[in-house]
């Protein structure tokens, strides 16, 4: 699947309303230390104007064509098969590759993998009822040749990020100048047609299981606090 449409959409008027939405969007999402380690999956080219990677050393993109800023430390790599060390991320941003990914479910999993217990993940994903970038796809042949996106519902992602335990923080959606965020799940899609794009930060969850051990001694421990003084008020009337 090729993600030539994303670049040539975000050329068109409506496309840069949204990159500046998801640029102000994403430095406010980048709420770790500069000394933690993040991994970027899908390279943008204007990674410059959401974060400093001079500051930000441990800031890493990974992609297969090797796209990204050029301050940024790059891996070319797919990323269905991250080669990566298993909990080693503090937090993984996907800007819209999963619905250009066949693999998409099997990135996902890799995701889980190399993020940390409590690590952020950041998904931007486009709306698949969005009257413009529909418009956009039949409008332009030259956009439509390219088009092998599979767009991915939110509620869908919703049901992915719970199945590989990811606690569901912040949904946002991008209309065309302004961003509506609220916590977990609660927006509403009843205007689904208008909304450009959203985003979902989502925290990886990891539950231990608490053993059950057998109880070796079942005598009783503890004595009753007035046993001896009924005893002995019990002798004095007899």
């Amino acid at each position: 699947m090729k993600r030539k449409f994303l670049f040539a959409w975000y050329q068109t008027p409506r496309g840069k309303l949204l990159k500046e939405l998801e640029t102000d969007y994403l430095k406010k999402a980048i709420t770790v230390s500069c000394q933690q380690h993040i991994l970027q999956i899908g390279g943008l080219g204007w990674e410059s104007e959401f974060i400093d990677c001079s500051l930000y050393k441990n800031y890493t993109i990974l992609d297969a064509k090797g796209l990204g800023c050029e301050m940024a430390r790059k891996i070319r790599a797919k990323a269905y098969s991250l080669p990566i060390q298993t909990d080693s991320m503090d937090m993984v941003i996907v800007p819209h590759l999963l619905e250009f990914d066949t693999h998409r479910f099997q990135t996902m999993r890799e995701i889980e993998r190399i993020l940390k217990p409590e690590g952020i993940l950041v998904i931007l994903n486009f709306n698949p009822l969005s009257f413009w970038v529909r418009y956009q796809f039949l409008w332009d042949k030259k956009l439509a040749d390219s088009w092998g996106g599979h767009f991915i519902f939110r509620s869908r992602m919703f049901d992915w990020l719970k199945l590989l335990n990811f606690e569901v923080t912040v949904s946002s959606i991008f209309n065309l100048d302004t961003v509506l965020s609220k916590q977990g799940k609660s927006i509403n899609d009843g205007f689904s047609f208008f909304y450009t794009a959203y985003a979902v930060k989502a925290i990886k969850r990891r539950y231990n299981i608490i053993p059950l051990t057998p109880i070796k001694n079942l005598n009783n421990r503890y004595s009753l606090v007035n046993s001896l003084n009924s005893v002995a008020q019990r002798k004095k009337y007899e």
